[in-house]
């Protein structure tokens, strides 16, 4: 009997080992490195490959003028003239002024978008004759070119910078709205009967429930209302100028055209591109990794 009690402990030990074992590896799963990755990590992850890319992108372009592939510099200018351009401009004191005048209607124009399209996009998602009756309108307003309100912008407003909001938000209201819409639609119903349950009901249940249970919508809704906002104000710019409206990119994208300086338009494009980068590096990527990272959808490492 005792050799037999004493082999029946031994096993239980051995099963009970195996479960701690399992229940150990099963918290190593669950558990996440919370601290930032080592620079060299960083580094080799995020920062070199877009590098390369850069520099690649540069071989293969100076290599087109070298190899005389295309000769003419009219059509296409050299790496070192388009940094001469942007050097004389830097030296004149106005490169910066063509990126921040961009750059503060932009996000002026953004601002003023994301207040009226979230009341509206809440709206629609909630109050169902709403949706019928302009639900369509928002879809169709999303897939219209924004360059297609400037002419009307331009003979409603005039040569004004209120032309160029007007624009911005004629492109991205209806973006940030929809956006909205579709994160709302997302919501599990369970959320918002166990939100009634608990008297979230009205303004405090979309405060409290309906909001962050749609945030990864929303949030799609606001990269995408951006992109709309800085194309509409790029063909504002070029499309609209006037003494009164400054100097922006896109003036200067137009002015580069007039004079023939494929430098100038080059340095515009390549500004313009830059700005878009830095904004959703700067802004919309952090938002969206704090979304995802908040839902246990992104685990640090």
């Amino acid at each position: 009997m005792a050799s037999t009690d004493t082999k029946t402990t031994g096993a239980g030990a051995k099963d009970g080992s195996a479960l701690g074992g399992i229940e150990a590896g099963l918290d190593a799963l669950e558990t996440s490195v919370t601290g930032r990755p080592p620079f060299r990590q960083t580094f080799r992850e995020k920062i070199f490959p877009p590098i390369v890319a850069t520099v690649v992108v540069l071989a293969i372009w100076q290599g087109l003028i070298s190899l005389k592939i295309v000769d003419d510099a009219s059509k296409l200018p050299s790496p070192g003239a388009v940094w001469a351009e942007a050097e004389d401009a830097w030296l004149k004191g106005t490169l910066l002024d063509y990126i921040w005048t961009s750059v503060s209607r932009g996000l002026f124009g953004f601002v003023l978008a994301l207040i009226i399209g979230t009341p509206l996009g809440l709206v629609v998602a909630r109050v169902k004759f709403v949706r019928a009756a302009i639900g369509p309108i928002l879809s169709g307003l999303q897939s219209l070119p924004s360059v297609a309100w400037v002419p009307a912008a331009v003979i409603w407003l005039g040569l004004k910078p209120e032309m160029m909001y007007a624009v911005i938000l004629l492109g991205a209201v209806p973006s940030i709205a929809n956006g909205l819409v579709s994160g709302v639609d997302q919501v599990p119903p369970l959320f918002l009967r166990a939100g009634r349950t608990l008297g979230a009901t009205g303004l405090r249940g979309t405060w409290h429930i309906v909001m962050p249970a749609a945030l990864p919508g929303y949030v799609a809704g606001l990269k995408q209302g951006w992109a709309f906002s800085w194309r509409s104000l790029m063909a504002a710019e070029i499309i609209a100028q006037a003494p009164d409206l400054g100097v922006g990119l896109g003036q200067l994208l137009e002015v580069g055209r007039t004079n023939s300086s494929m430098a100038t338009v080059f340095l515009a494009i390549l500004l313009i591109l830059f700005v878009g980068i830095a904004i959703d590096l700067l802004i919309f990527s952090p938002l969206e990794r704090w979304v995802l990272r908040s839902r246990g959808l992104l685990v640090k490492s």
